[in-house]
């Protein structure tokens, strides 16, 4: 526990740099593009809350509380007209600069021993999060697909 808790302070720490490395590759990603239609500070400002408080998020909030919090994410987005594999990557990246950075500051005792098991937790989950986003690119390409399908029905 006491090794979480000090990765846990240097993110806390580190949130104003964090957030600024994210947003630099959310608007540079061509899997994020969208975003770049959005006020610059927006994205930054809203890790930046979630990396300063994330002993809080993964401490202090139950799941009611990510919920709420991730529904109003994924409204704004929407109405921002953000599509929905977009925001499933930039969530993803937000994930992946966590990683990064904790991979590059891990100097603990046992570190090599210690950053191999996070390698293989993030080879893991960066598996399942593409799996997630092109499963959701898939789902938007078909809806998209279905639709136009329809439109060209109804026009006959």
């Amino acid at each position: 526990m006491m090794f979480s808790y000090k990765f846990v302070r240097l993110i806390e720490t580190h949130a104003d740099t964090l957030a600024a490395g994210l947003e630099k590759k959310v608007m540079f990603s061509a899997c994020t593009s969208s975003f770049r239609t959005l006020p610059s500070h927006e994205l930054r400002r809203r890790v930046f809350e979630i990396y300063c408080h994330l002993g809080d998020w993964l401490l202090g909030k139950n799941q009611g509380d990510i919920e709420q919090r991730y529904r109003e994410i994924g409204a704004r987005r929407a109405r921002q007209n953000i599509p929905l594999a977009e925001v499933i990557q930039a969530i993803v990246l937000t994930k992946e600069n966590l990683w990064e950075f904790l991979k590059s500051e891990a100097m603990v005792d046992r570190a090599v021993e210690i950053l191999g098991e996070l390698e293989l937790l993030q080879m893991l989950e960066q598996f399942f999060d593409r799996a997630i986003y092109f499963a959701a690119v898939g789902y938007q390409d078909e809806a998209e697909r279905l639709t136009l399908q329809e439109q060209e029905i109804v026009a006959r």
